[in-house]
């Protein structure tokens, strides 16, 4: 039998990278082996890692030297930064910047970079119909992994450049569950007006990724964008009410309104929001849901991640 290629795993205790090193350690008879990079190999999920057959081998994203070791002998990369433990664009990018200079360096033959566009090249710094943040931004958590594409590129890394969607878990995990208003109704609150947005399960990531690392050489140097299926606030709103068990609604704030709830990064979001209201066409178009199936046949829309998932999101009282 012929050994497998090793496609090294940033994140990989995270929702992306955790994704795809159960994809990989699931498809038993496949090409690939997983090896997780991680800052703390001896932690409890590094452990299970290990115990479910993954390699495991440390690596922080601040330190280039650590990654080069990492990365050495793979033969594929997922690199993934994770802006929200930072709240740091300048960081968030270095470390980006990292990856790329050690995967060129360890001579990885295919990097999947998980990134978005930039929103600076449809609302520039000076156009007032968005704040603009920290000086230099508008939707921070996008421009910082954006900003390190052209360092793949002018390194000549081969890269695939994964643009992802919504989390529909994020209202399991990241405080967008209904909530309870002063007149007693649930709701959910986004400001995206009547528009449509692409979202995908967290779990079907890693098994997209995968898919891409499969097809192999055709897909270096693509933008690829993945897709359970293009919900607008009120479909959301209604797919909850019948976990709820009660009517959600759908609250649908002005994006001024949402940058001034005062969480941290609600300035980011509240951009990221009128971003994907105001430029809806280019924004879904660059997220097919038929290309994203043709990756990974098993994928949810988001009727079937609430049947799986949906009793997890926390119901406000």
């Amino acid at each position: 039998m012929a050994e497998k290629k090793v496609i090294a795993v940033l994140g990989a205790t995270g929702a992306q990278g955790g994704g795809l090193m159960r994809a990989i350690l699931a498809d038993r008879g496949g090409e690939f082996a997983a090896r997780a990079i991680t800052r703390r190999p001896d932690s409890d999920k590094a452990r299970a890692l290990a115990d479910a057959g993954a390699e495991v081998v440390a690596g922080d994203l601040d330190d280039v030297e650590s990654l080069r070791k990492a990365f050495a002998g793979a033969q594929g990369l997922f690199a993934v930064t994770n802006y929200w433990e930072l709240f740091d664009p300048a960081r968030e990018t270095q470390q980006a910047k990292n990856i790329a200079r050690a995967a060129k360096d360890a001579g990885v033959k295919h990097v999947v970079w998980s990134t978005f566009e930039d929103p600076r090249d449809r609302v520039p710094l000076d156009d007032d119909r968005m704040p603009t943040l920290m000086g230099r931004h508008k939707v921070p958590h996008f421009e910082s992994k954006a900003e390190a594409n052209r360092t793949f590129e002018e390194l000549g890394v081969p890269t695939t450049y994964l643009l992802t969607s919504f989390y529909w878990d994020n209202f399991i995990h990241f405080g967008l569950g209904p909530a309870r208003g002063a007149d007693g109704k649930l709701a959910i609150t986004m400001p995206l007006g009547d528009a449509k947005m692409p979202g995908i399960a967290a779990a079907d990531i890693g098994p997209c990724v995968l898919g891409i690392f499969k097809r192999g050489s055709e897909m270096i140097g693509k933008t690829i964008g993945i897709a359970g299926e293009h919900v607008s606030g009120a479909e959301m709103a209604a797919g909850i009410s019948k976990i709820a068990g009660e009517e959600v609604r759908y609250n649908a704030v002005d994006p001024d309104v949402y940058r001034g709830f005062g969480f941290p990064g609600a300035e980011d979001m509240g951009n990221m929001f009128q971003f994907k209201r105001d430029f809806e066409d280019d924004y879904r178009r660059a997220r097919s849901v038929e290309e994203t199936r043709k990756l990974h046949p098993g994928l949810m829309n988001f009727g079937q991640w609430l049947a799986q998932y949906g009793k997890r999101i926390p119901i406000g009282s």
